[in-house]
């Protein structure tokens, strides 16, 4: 069987890309993890695109995702156990909904290879005997690359590298690599502890939808601005995508 694992780009409906289009207008069943309430908005905003440019008869198959621990003792174990549990639910949806002939396809919010466990997913379940498995990935515009552009800034000095991670890996970037750093995934902001005064933060939330918010400047004189608009804002939509840059001071 094929599936096809989208990039949808950060919320936009005008940063999906030409080629994600056609790859949706081919697909014939989507399966989508449903996250509950939390995420009706997005759930939406997903159906949106299948709507304007799935093919006449197409299927969608709402997938129940498993309960996961925020913060599990042992991180990397709490997360293995939840893909595994989201493998086996994928599986059954698959399994019951996609004909012979068929091909299925999941929407991935920015890019597939970029913090998100669907090629994992499926890469597991593809090494399973009772079931095979061809995966075809459709890149899309990451919440890097649309922070960027929303702020009108390079990510980096000239000849600079840049290094990606985490909220929770933050304190852990190595001392010389921490020129340029783009963090997801920080529902804490840890740039708090680590970064100094001077240095600047460019804040992003909501990336090309109608909920955009901006925040950049000095860590020490918008530190505060970003925890009240972050703040709000989840609290009247009930969810929150963020992202930021953060660049030594020069």
């Amino acid at each position: 069987m094929l599936l096809r694992v989208i990039g949808i780009g950060p919320g936009s409906p005008r940063q999906i890309t030409l080629e994600a289009v056609d790859a949706i207008g081919a697909t014939d069943v989507f399966f989508l993890l449903d996250k509950g309430s939390r995420t009706s908005e997005l759930t939406a905003l997903r159906e949106k695109f299948l709507t304007e440019y799935g093919a006449p008869g197409h299927r969608v198959v709402a997938i129940a995702d498993p309960p996961r621990d925020r913060r599990p003792d042992d991180y990397e174990a709490e997360v293995r156990r939840w893909h595994a549990a989201r493998v086996d639910a994928v599986r059954a949806a698959v399994s019951e909904h996609l004909r012979p002939g068929e091909t299925g396809g999941f929407l991935v919010w920015g890019d597939p290879a970029l913090y998100d466990s669907t090629l994992r997913i499926l890469d597991q379940l593809a090494a399973r005997d009772d079931v095979s498995v061809e995966v075809e990935v459709i890149a899309g515009v990451t919440s890097a690359s649309a922070l960027t552009a929303a702020h009108g800034i390079v990510a980096h000095g000239i000849g600079e590298p840049i290094l990606t991670t985490t909220g929770r890996r933050l304190s852990a970037t190595p001392a010389g690599a921490d020129a340029n750093q783009i963090v997801m995934l920080d529902s804490d902001l840890a740039f708090r502890e680590t970064a100094a005064p001077d240095d600047l933060v460019y804040w992003g939330a909501y990336l090309g939808t109608e909920h955009e918010i901006l925040v950049s400047g000095r860590v020490a004189d918008v530190t505060a601005e970003i925890e009240e608009k972050r703040a709000r804002a989840r609290e009247r939509l009930g969810w929150i995508m963020d992202i930021y840059l953060l660049q030594k001071a020069r």
